[in-house]
C-alpha cells in the first residue's frame, strides 16, 4: 500500500516546516505534517497511527502534490463570495477531467454532494449542494446520459481498413463483397424515449420471460440488398447459424464466382467448424475480418440500429411471431438499403 515515498526539494521541505510550525490553519498544518513524514520515509501505517488520519487522505495529498506541486497543499484560495467564477471553473474541471476516486471517494460519478465534501476537505469551503449546482450550470455542464463507445481500439485498425478498401475498390465484376453480422430480436422490448404527458410516465408492458431470436444478415456492397437467415428458437449467435447463412449466400449469389464476406471477430466466425467449411467452399467463400471493437466499420450495424429504433424499441407485440412479422415486413419494405460510405468509398454500379 505504501508505494514510493514522497520526493520533495529542500525548499519545499522548508515551506512545509513553516506551515507545520506556524500555520494558522489546522488542516493545512495536518497536510504539511503528513507530507513531511512521507518525505522522511515513514510508512503509511505509522502515519495513520500517529496522526489519526486515513490512508485515503494520505493517498489523495500525495497524488495531488506529485501532480500539481507543493502549493496545492499549502495555498488557501480567497472566500467563495469573492471568487465565484474561480470556484465554478474548479468544479467544472473536476467533472470533466477527474473522477471522485482521484479524491479518495468510492464512487464512479460526481454528485453535488461529493463535490461539497471535496470542497470542504480540500479548501475548507462550506457551500450547499445548490450552490455547486449553480456553478455547474454557469459552466454549461448538465446532467444527462453519456454515449457509450467501444474500446480499446485495434492497433492494426488502419492497416486492416486499407486492405479492405483496396479489396472493394478493385473488386472484379464476377466477384461480390457483403458485410455480415448478426442482430437480435427480443420480446422484452428495448426502452427508448417517446411522447407522454408531462408528469405522467408512459408504461410499456414487458413479458414475464424474454424470448430472443437471432437474425444473420449480409448487406450487398454494390446493390444494398439484404440477405437474411433466421435463427432457430433458443439458438444463439452460433457457428451453426453462421454456416447456414453462408449456404444462403452461395444460393442467392450464384452469378458470382467469389463471395467476399466481411465480418467481425466473433468466435462463431472463427471456429473449427468454420475452417472445415472453408476447406470445402473456400473457392467461393472468402472471409475477411474487420478491425476488432470497431462496429462503425460494418455498414450493416446501421441497419440493425434503425430496426431497433423503428420497430423493436417500446414495441407492444404479444409474442415472438408477431414481432418477427413486423421485423420482416419492415426489412422487406426498406430493401434495398442505402449503403453508408463514411468508412468506405461508394462502389461503382456493376
Amino acid at each position: 500500500m505504501d508505494g514510493e515515498h514522497l520526493r520533495i526539494t529542500a525548499r519545499e521541505r522548508q515551506a512545509l516546516l513553516e506551515q507545520y510550525r506556524k500555520g494558522a490553519n489546522e488542516r493545512v498544518r495536518l497536510r504539511a505534517h503528513i507530507l513531511l513524514l512521507l518525505a522522511e520515509g515513514y510508512s503509511w501505517a505509522m502515519i495513520v497511527g500517529v496522526l489519526y488520519c486515513s490512508t485515503r487522505t494520505i493517498a489523495r495529498w500525495k497524488r495531488r502534490v506529485e501532480g500539481e506541486g507543493i502549493q496545492v497543499a499549502l495555498g488557501t484560495p480567497p472566500p467563495a463570495s469573492r471568487l465565484g467564477s474561480w470556484w465554478s471553473e474548479v468544479v467544472a474541471a473536476w467533472v470533466l477531467q477527474s473522477s471522485p476516486r482521484d479524491f479518495g471517494f468510492l464512487r464512479s460519478r460526481w454528485s453535488c454532494q461529493v463535490m461539497v465534501l471535496v470542497l470542504l476537505e480540500t479548501y475548507e469551503l462550506r457551500v450547499s449542494q445548490e450552490t455547486v449546482r449553480r456553478w455547474l450550470q454557469k459552466e454549461q455542464i448538465v446532467w444527462r446520459r453519456p454515449c457509450p463507445v467501444v474500446g480499446p481500439n485495434d492497433p492494426q485498425k488502419e492497416a486492416k481498413l486499407r486492405a479492405l478498401r483496396q479489396l472493394l475498390s478493385s473488386l472484379p465484376t464476377n466477384e461480390i463483397a457483403v458485410f455480415q453480422d448478426e442482430g437480435d430480436v427480443n420480446t422484452n422490448p428495448k426502452i427508448g424515449a417517446m411522447w407522454m404527458r408531462r408528469g405522467q410516465q408512459a408504461k410499456v408492458v414487458t413479458p414475464g420471460t424474454n424470448e430472443k431470436r437471432y437474425l444473420a444478415g449480409s448487406l450487398n456492397w454494390r446493390t444494398g440488398a439484404l440477405i437474411l437467415t433466421q435463427g432457430l428458437p433458443k439458438e444463439g449467435r452460433t457457428t451453426a447459424l453462421f454456416l447456414r447463412h453462408l449456404d444462403d449466400l452461395r444460393r442467392h449469389l450464384l452469378r458470382y464466382r467469389t463471395i467476399h464476406v466481411l465480418c467481425d471477430n466473433a468466435r462463431s466466425h472463427k471456429s473449427q467448424a468454420v475452417q472445415k467449411y472453408l476447406k470445402r467452399w473456400g473457392h467461393r467463400i472468402v472471409l475477411h475480418y474487420l478491425p476488432t471493437s470497431a462496429p462503425e466499420t460494418n455498414p450493416i450495424e446501421r441497419i440493425w440500429w434503425h430496426l431497433h429504433e423503428e420497430i423493436t424499441r417500446c414495441h407492444r407485440c404479444q409474442g415472438m411471431e408477431e414481432l418477427l412479422d413486423l421485423v420482416f415486413a419492415w426489412l422487406q419494405k426498406r430493401t434495398p438499403f442505402v449503403v453508408e460510405r463514411e468508412v468506405y468509398d461508394l462502389p461503382l454500379a456493376a
